[in-house]
């Protein structure tokens, strides 16, 4: 075992004075001998001795002493605001909204955690942990901001408010944060006397108790003010203020001398009245004094030398007034003034006058010589160096000015001396052991040179040892300064001239990608851009900030590397263009949960097989189109494939118009407005046009046959106007007039379009400008209709007011439902504003406000449904209760319709939760007679089968025949037993899909049953499709049975069993081969099954087929009986490498030659033994090769096992010699005098911490 101490110059002196006293042992790395083993001692240094701790003497003496109790600096309150105090009371959920946002805001602010919690009186009750000022502070913010503020005033005498507040507010704001209250002092300017107390009614208390003794104690105080001439000033308050401060000790007064720096001669008194005339009467006495007895002389002083008179915070001025009791007086410091006065007893100046020339020659100013790029080396790091000089001589002052080259020391001139030679030395070590280098490069690489977080730069740096200053971004300075040990300065120049040479033949590119595939390239987690970067290494490569919606992606590197990595990248893009080809397919709404699927089956297979990306609408929205993303040819594959599931689910048909391409554009209108309005027309049909620029004139429509027609004539006539004369243009009117223009189902605007042979479009929700009406046409067609409109649009501008009369009873019609029937005729004329009196007046006069034309409308519409309401008979339909379901229709659909087709209500009974069977006689209980029901007709109708309709008479009964129209029906349908399982379909998806095409239920009887009868229950006219469609579906099964009768002839082929292995062929290559040429199965004998023929092949399938199977094997067997094999003896040690790796050496000769060749199993008897399979000839041919192998792999073989012998055993084969394990000499347990090891449990030998603690006995005894 060795150690290596690796000791560094700078660290040398750290630990010089550790390595004097030690013994350092250095052990040889290399040395075979093996080491004597360390001593116990050497191992385990003991810790060192501690003198007993005096504190402790007394207590019973351990190894250690005791700990010191450390105290808590965290700490917890808790405050409570009651509910009616708290300013949030109505919140939806505790814990949100703003209080939560404040508490976070206080404990940002402060530092200190907060927990809230609801008491059961809805009071708050906020606990508040951290440090002591941070829970005061925490507790002012909650008072202000959680709980609601109350005011009060306190009115103390003026004077007294400069006490409330204290020295620089710090009593003032102390007593703020005690009492958790705002309190705002007027100004001294402002006359008032009232201070201002905000918090809560408890703070305000407080702090009024508090300001109110703060006053009552001035009271007792008096202030009495005494003018005294400035310069007399030093003698009141004595050397050190020592004796203004026994004056005010003895007295008890306060007494404020203004200090030399401020211009005033008043000195003011505070305190009890005897004392205070006591300490003003010594004041006095002093002053009076000091202007008999004192006299002034004036001596010229250097200016630069005053502040050495002065002293650090004028102590030198105290020194001699303490030593002489003279009064040094010193111009200020802006006057240019050099006199300097003493004032003083006449006998005291001369002793003055000689200090206070000694005071300005005892300090000196001295300069050293040192270039300034040296001086933070003379600082050092942190000022570590310059801190051992300033710390021997602390009256030094040292100062360092940026640029020049000299260091200025001023103090008392010895010390300088010493501080001068001191940094002298310094200076000449460095300048001997220390260079500097400048070098020019161009400032754009600067942060190349740094790297990334400082990496090149910080190497460089610590492997040469050298500091390198590079000037910041703003200075564009191309100066870098490296300093340091010459030759790590000249190998750093090396590196960074290097450096910036490379980067000098570097070559950026700007490579324009596409923004919207600058997420996919970078990949989700940034791993594509990581591969692409390990890939190459020396590129740079830079992407824009998404926010900058750039193109631009620089690379950057040497040459050919940033060519190579362009080329990559451009490939990258390529394969991302072409794998972002998109089409819309629009398909119709309903049919999108067929190309979906169970699960997403169908939708997600498409998505497999094509390699596309298909999206389709939300279910909520209204769009139709579904949206297939990837390569262009897998793209026109999807569309395909779901275009034929909505071809095959409806009556779809496809036609295509050729329109001369330069019609397209204005056909399709701006944002597809006139296109839109042509297919909303026509049932919505699609119509697709070629994309722009394919030069194509072929335009698909594709939708129910009828309303394709309908379309294609509109879009040829429209066509045929457009080559001949198109016209344009565009009227603007309110949306809400929209609804009126066009009508009740659109019968105004086609009034105008049939009158005039215009078309006109309205704008959709989607549109921006909601105002915008188009009128294309003929020239003279859009006059007159833009005329038309116009006028409409005039009359509708004309406001009016206009009342009628609504009998009271009708009214709540109208009202009810939040108005709904109030809003939809505003909706419909323009809207109308329609006032109806309050309920509990008995007016019958509703006032209609809007355009004139809208407001008749709208009366004309109210007059009707007063009609309608006059007009209402309720009557009954009666339809058995278990059809009401089926006539609701999903989530009511149908039962909606009706009501708005025939403007009725529809109202069904409440279910019959459990019908009695209706053969029992209904029972008597207690001799009691039953209701009316029970006694009734037995034939009349029950109250659950009624279904109640209101409305006029002749739309009841057509809404009543809609309803009987929705009664579902059943018919039977006879279909072979044998087919019912087929019909059903793997997990019933084919009658599913038949139910689902049909809108039907089909019942088909139970398999125990063996009837022949499907029943079909639905609506009668889907009835007839769906069992034209089963009698389809069961001729298509009957020829798929016949098909499968003359499919499975069977034929049995006689083969020897020796030959089924070849017949298999390789993982059943060659059978299958077979069987898919002849479209057949074919069946080997089960060799376990000892009851089969193990010589016969079954072939079953097509007669024909079969026989061409037949052939084909008999053909393979031909070929195998011409087979003959032979043994060949290869020596084992050769069979891997004929076999090669993983068998492909031997595949290759057996394909080469025709052959099939045998290697021995492990364990044969005859380990050299290969048996070849095939035609003479070929057989031959393998043997000789492989024969010709082994001789050429033998001699490879003999050569290594030669070599085996004078090769050194491994190191595994070696024996090791048994690990001693760890080992030391002179341990306790191993002395002379066999001492045992240390016991653990003893006391003694592991003390424990401080005193032992009794064990605290129960009063059930021990614990168990």
């Amino acid at each position: 075992m060795s150690s290596v101490a690796v000791l560094t110059q700078e660290s040398f002196a750290e630990h010089r004075s550790g390595l004097a006293q030690q013994h350092v042992k250095v052990t040889a790395l290399n040395s075979e001998e093996e080491n004597d083993p360390p001593t116990y001692k050497e191992a385990f240094p003991p810790l060192p001795e501690k003198a007993p701790c005096l504190e402790t003497a007394q207590e019973p003496a351990g190894p250690w002493c005791k700990i010191r109790p450390i105290k808590a600096s965290v700490i917890t309150q808790v405050f409570h605001v009651p509910l009616e105090e708290r300013k949030y009371k109505d919140m939806n959920q505790f814990g949100e909204g703003e209080q939560a946002k404040i508490c976070l805001d206080i404990m940002q602010k402060t530092g200190a955690h907060l927990e809230l919690s609801l008491a059961k009186d809805q009071g708050l009750s906020i606990m508040v942990s951290g440090k002591l000022e941070a829970v005061m502070k925490a507790r002012k913010e909650i008072v202000a901001r959680l709980q609601t503020q109350a005011s009060a005033t306190v009115a103390i005498p003026k004077e007294h408010h400069r006490f409330v507040i204290g020295k620089n507010g710090e009593k003032l704001q102390d007593l703020e944060l005690k009492t958790a209250t705002k309190i705002q002092i007027p100004r001294p300017d402002d006359p008032s006397n009232q201070i201002k107390i905000t918090g809560t009614k408890e703070g305000i208390e407080k702090a009024r108790h508090e300001i109110l003794l703060i006053s009552a104690e001035q009271d007792k105080r008096a202030v009495e003010r005494l003018d005294v001439e400035k310069v007399y000033h030093p003698f009141i308050a004595g050397p050190y203020n020592k004796l203004v401060s026994e004056l005010m000790q003895d007295t008890g007064t306060r007494i404020n001398i203004p200090p030399p720096s401020v211009n005033k001669t008043e000195i003011v008194f505070t305190g009890e009245k005897e004392q205070l005339a006591q300490a003003v009467a010594r004041v006095k006495k002093i002053y009076e004094e000091k202007k008999k007895k004192t006299t002034t002389i004036a001596v010229e002083v250097k200016k630069s030398q005053h502040k050495y008179v002065i002293g650090p915070k004028g102590n030198s001025l105290q020194e001699i007034l303490e030593k002489t009791g003279v009064s040094v007086e010193i111009p200020p410091t802006d006057s240019s003034s050099e006199t300097v006065i003493l004032r003083g007893e006449p006998e005291k100046l001369g002793q003055a006058l000689t200090e206070v020339y000694a005071k300005a020659n005892s300090f000196t100013v001295s300069s050293v010589s040192a270039p300034s790029w040296l001086h933070r080396f003379i600082i050092g790091k942190k000022g570590q160096n310059l801190a051992k000089i300033t710390q021997q001589m602390p009256k030094v002052h040292i100062e360092f000015t940026e640029g020049e080259d000299k260091i200025t020391l001023e103090g008392p001139t010895e010390d300088v001396n010493v501080a001068q030679e001191q940094i002298e030395v310094m200076v000449k070590d460095l300048i001997n052991r220390m260079d500097y280098a400048e070098i020019n490069v161009d400032h754009k690489f600067h942060r190349h040179l740094i790297g990334k977080n400082g990496a090149n730069i910080n190497r460089i740096k610590d492997l040469y040892k050298v500091s390198v200053r590079i000037p910041p971004d703003n200075e564009k300075s191309n100066l870098i300064r490296i300093e340091g040990d010459p030759q790590g300065v000249q190998q750093a120049k090396k590196e960074l001239l290097e450096l910036a040479s490379r980067m000098e033949n570097e070559r950026t590119k700007d490579l324009i990608i596409e923004q919207k595939f600058h997420r996919t390239i970078i990949g989700q987690k940034g791993e594509r851009i990581r591969e692409i970067r390990e890939k190459f290494p020396e590129v740079i490569i830079n992407f824009p900030d998404p926010a900058h919606k750039s193109d631009i992606v620089q690379l950057r590197g040497p040459k050919n590397e940033v060519e190579k990595c362009t080329k990559y990248m451009q490939k990258m893009v390529a394969d991302l263009v072409e794998n972002s080809f998109s089409i819309s397919v629009p398909i119709f709404k309903q049919f999108h949960k067929n190309i979906i699927g169970k699960g997403g089956a169908n939708i997600k297979k498409i998505r497999e097989e094509s390699n596309t990306k298909i999206d389709l609408p939300a279910e909520n929205s209204n769009s139709e189109t579904i949206v297939i993303t990837g390569k262009r040819a897998n793209c026109e594959a999807a569309r395909h494939r779901i275009l034929a599931i909505q071809k095959e689910l409806a009556n779809i048909t496809e036609v295509e118009v050729s329109i001369p391409s330069k019609l397209h554009n204005s056909l399709i209108g701006a944002k597809g407005r006139f296109i839109r309005s042509i297919m909303e027309e026509c049932g919505g049909v699609h119509i697709h046009f070629p994309t722009e620029g394919s030069g194509s004139d072929t335009v698909t429509i594709r939708g129910p046959a009828q309303d394709v027609e309908k379309a294609k004539k509109q879009l040829l006539h429209l066509a045929e106007e457009k080559q001949t004369k198109s016209y344009t243009v565009d009227l603007r009117a309110k949306p809400e007039y929209h609804k009126f223009l066009i009508g009740k189902g659109g019968g105004n605007i086609r009034k105008v379009r049939d009158n005039t042979g215009a078309r006109i479009i309205f704008p959709t929700s989607e549109d921006k400008d909601q105002e915008l009406i188009t009128i294309m046409g003929t020239e003279e067609a859009v006059k007159e209709a833009q005329k038309e409109l116009e006028a409409l649009i005039k009359n509708l501008d004309n406001v009016v007011e206009d009342s009628m009369v609504v009998d009271p009873k009708h009214h709540r019609h109208f009202v009810i439902r939040r108005g709904q029937v109030l809003r939809e005729i505003a909706d419909e004329y323009g809207g109308v504003m329609v006032s109806f009196p309050r309920s509990g007046t008995q007016s019958d006069k509703v006032t209609l406000k809007g355009a004139k034309d809208c407001v008749e409308a709208a009366k004309k519409r109210i007059q009707e449904i007063i009609e309608d309401l006059e007009a209402q008979v309720t009557i009954e339909c009666t339809i058995p209760q278990k059809f009401h379901r089926s006539i609701m229709g999903p989530k009511g659909s149908r039962i909606q319709q009706i009501t708005r087709d025939y403007g009725v209500q529809i109202k069904f009974p409440d279910r019959e939760e459990n019908p009695a069977p209706v053969a029992e006689p209904a029972v008597q209980e207690n001799g009691e007679e039953g209701g009316e029901s029970k006694d009734g007709d037995p034939s009349s109708p029950k109250k659950c089968d009624i279904i109640v309709i209101s409305g006029r008479r002749e739309k009841c009964e057509a809404a009543k025949e809609a309803l009987q129209a929705l009664v579902p029906v059943t018919i039977e349908v006879e279909v072979p037993f044998d087919l019912h399982r087929y019909i059903i379909g793997q997990k019933g998806s084919g009658i599913r899909k038949m139910m689902d095409e049909f809108e039907v239920n089909i019942q088909v009887p139970a398999p125990e049953l063996q009837s022949d009868i499907i029943t079909i229950t639905g609506l009668a006219a889907n009835l007839d499709r769906a069992k034209t469609g089963l009698l389809a579906r069961v001729k298509e099964l009957q020829a798929e049975q016949e098909d499968r009768a003359l499919r499975s002839f069977k034929l049995t082929v006689t083969v020897d069993p020796k030959y089924h292995p070849k017949i298999i062929g390789r993982k059943g290559a060659v059978i299958t081969q077979i069987r898919t040429e002849h479209e057949v199965n074919i069946q080997f004998p089960d060799k376990d099954d000892e009851s089969q023929a193990q010589d016969q092949i079954t072939i079953t399938g097509y007669e024909k087929n079969a026989e061409a199977a037949r052939d084909a094997i008999m053909k393979i067997v031909g070929e195998l009986e011409q087979m003959v094999s032979e043994d060949v003896t290869l020596d084992h040690r050769v069979h891997a490498r004929i076999i090669g790796a993983r068998g492909k050496a031997i595949r290759k000769i057996m394909d080469e030659f025709k052959v099939d060749i045998r290697f021995p199993q492990s364990g044969a008897p005859d380990p050299n033994c290969v048996t070849v399979t095939g035609l003479p000839e070929n057989v031959e041919e393998a043997i000789d090769h492989i024969l010709n192998l082994e001789e050429e792999y033998l001699a490879d073989v003999v050569d290594n096992e030669a070599m085996q012998v004078y090769m050194k055993p491994s190191s595994h084969e070696e024996s090791k010699a048994p690990s001693k394990g760890f080992v030391v000499r002179d341990a306790p347990w191993a002395t002379v005098n066999n001492e045992k090891a240390p016991d653990m449990s003893s006391s003694e030998d592991f003390p424990s911490f401080g005193a032992q603690v009794a064990p605290k006995t129960l009063p059930w005894g021990p614990k168990r």
